[in-house]
């Protein structure tokens, strides 16, 4: 400690001087905290040496609070209703049947994955809270490799060295066009049958649309992007109404009526998720068992 630096306020200290304002005596108050009297008389002193002032007007027919006193009373029942609070949220979250779990995903993910997982963890945890953010791959990843997040369902592969990622799945990517479409009426279309199609896409550099210009690129069709957006439902709205295309995540148009999925001779788009954490970095004990229950049932 810094010579001339006032010790840390002890929380015991307070929680005396609220103890004597209660019963009205030290001699009361000590019985009530199971110490003895001489042992409270020099916790208030403590507390008054730490204040600079008296707290306590001591008298035969018990202990009254000075002025200050009253003050010190007022505002120490706050700190302590506070502390109490803090030790049991830290206690709660550091058990699995009460903690947070900080995840993140793609648009995908966040829509047609997690919310299934989710809501079977949760109906075996319902206190546990899950605070989820939506956003590309590679935000995702940073924000688990910085911390900012616990767990992350990333596409991969991941360029970083910080985390661990266990494979969990292959996400099948689609054709879909609007069922009057001419493309539409066919069993199957060409992919040279692409070329110079008008494509609704997923936001330039995100992961899942790098993998399907590249798949075009490969192949080597040309389509005109004619719009960008970021979600699945927005794409498939999007698809249906303007006689556009879109290759979209094959969960993301399993029982819906919008769009038919095209299959594409010639053309095969697939990626692997994976849940991504910071490497030898503890996560909550909430996080944790979904993260073992999400890679078990996904594997």
């Amino acid at each position: 400690m810094v010579r001339g630096e006032s010790p840390a306020l002890d929380m015991d200290l307070l929680k005396s001087l609220v103890a004597v304002s209660d019963a009205g005596a030290i001699t009361e108050a000590a019985s009530r905290l199971g110490l003895t009297q001489p042992a409270l008389t020099r916790r208030i002193q403590q507390l008054e040496e730490e204040f600079g002032t008296e707290l306590l007007s001591r008298s035969r027919r018990g202990a009254r609070l000075t002025e200050l006193g009253q003050l010190v009373d007022i505002e120490a029942r706050v700190l302590i209703g506070r502390y109490e609070h803090l030790k049991s949220e830290v206690l709660r979250r550091q058990s699995v049947s009460g903690g947070n779990v900080r995840i993140g995903g793609g648009a995908t993910a966040v829509s047609f994955v997690l919310p299934d997982a989710i809501t079977r963890f949760q109906s075996d945890y319902p206190d546990v809270l899950f605070q989820v953010k939506e956003a590309g791959s590679a935000e995702i990843a940073a924000d688990v490799a910085t911390g900012a997040l616990e767990l992350g369902l990333v596409t991969l592969p991941v360029r970083t060295t910080e985390l661990e990622i266990q494979p969990i799945a292959e996400d099948h990517i689609v054709l879909v066009a609007s069922p009057d479409h001419a493309l539409a009426a066919t069993a199957e279309v060409d992919v040279l049958q692409l070329d110079g199609q008008n494509i609704v896409g997923f936001e330039a550099g995100s992961a899942i649309r790098q993998l399907v210009d590249s798949a075009l690129l490969e192949a080597g069709i040309e389509t005109n992007v004619v719009m960008e957006l970021r979600s699945i439902p927005a794409i498939v709205q999007m698809v249906a109404n303007t006689g556009s295309l879109a290759f979209v995540s094959q969960m993301g148009v399993q029982n819906q009526d919008l769009v038919r999925q095209i299959p594409v001779k010639g053309l095969e788009i697939t990626r692997r998720l994976g849940l991504a954490r910071r490497k030898a970095t503890a996560i909550s004990p909430a996080a944790e068992k979904f993260a073992q229950q999400f890679v078990t049932r996904n594997s």
